[in-house]
């Protein structure tokens, strides 16, 4: 329907963006919201994707359009829905994915939330072989933000990330086991997740 949105970040929440387009405010669901952080008040193009069934209609939005591609590469496999596809994503390395699924990797797969052995398995059966032609030299430098200064609000930004986790599926007991080493040293609320998902996935 909306192939991308292009507008200012008027809102930023733990699961969705509000991006602004001549007066119209649109609630884009994104893989890592606070990626978009260092854009709030600015001009962004989004690529959408809208997702429609019975009883839901939704639009999820990615910084790319190969992004974008692995989103609806993934929402094709048994047993992955949008939220899912979504935490898959979030990771900010998604060649890791594609690597983990042409390598049959399960066991990297299964420590995504809501993926178990069969839907694991499954992602393998139906995409192996079909993902590298459509991701070349696009994800290395994905969701790098620029150097910033560190703020002085630290706690209220692990927290912003901590929601943001939450809401990718992943438990409070798995967060918590991971809040001594997220906590060393401070951060924006972008690198906290991104951190956060590197020692959720070790």
């Amino acid at each position: 329907m909306y192939e991308f949105i292009r507008g200012n970040v008027h809102y930023i929440h733990p699961e969705y963006i509000v991006i602004e387009n001549n007066g119209m405010g649109y609630q884009i669901a994104a893989p890592n919201p606070f990626a978009y952080t260092k854009y709030s008040g600015q001009e962004v193009t989004v690529y959408t994707y809208t997702y429609v069934r019975e009883d839901v209609l939704a639009l999820y939005g990615f910084q790319t359009r190969e992004e974008k591609t692995l989103f609806m590469k993934l929402l094709n496999v048994t047993g992955i829905g949008p939220k899912g596809a979504l935490a898959i994503l979030a990771s900010g390395e998604p060649q890791q994915v594609v690597q983990a699924i042409e390598n049959e990797d399960e066991a990297f797969l299964v420590k995504f939330p809501g993926v178990g052995k069969k839907t694991a398995r499954q992602m393998i059966l139906d995409l192996k072989g079909k993902l590298p032609d459509i991701l070349p030299d696009y994800f290395p430098n994905l969701f790098q933000p620029d150097q910033v200064e560190q703020a002085d609000n630290t706690h209220e930004e692990f927290d912003e990330a901590v929601l943001a986790l939450l809401a990718l599926g992943y438990s409070e007991k798995e967060i918590k086991r991971i809040t001594p080493e997220l906590k060393k040293e401070p951060h924006t609320t972008d690198e906290y997740i991104r951190k956060g998902l590197q020692l959720l996935l070790r």
